[in-house]
């Protein structure tokens, strides 16, 4: 198991696409090997870690359409 990573402080960053009401997710990024992720309209609530790898196959999926129009 690897050290929990402290968020204390972070600047959580909206994707500029998110025009919807609020409905997204905010990233922290700028931590090395993971990706902080947390829903937008409950930022106390729990934060995910993605490794690196897999937030950056997720990202490429998005891009590429495989969700459908979400």
């Amino acid at each position: 198991m690897t050290d929990p990573v402290d968020l204390t402080g972070v600047s959580w960053v909206k994707s500029s696409y998110s025009n919807n009401g609020g409905d997204c997710i905010e990233v922290a990024p700028g931590f090395p090997g993971v990706m902080p992720v947390r829903d937008s309209k409950d930022p106390e609530g729990p934060k995910l870690m993605f490794s690196a790898e897999a937030w950056a196959s997720f990202v490429q999926a998005a891009a590429d359409g495989k969700f459908g129009d979400v």
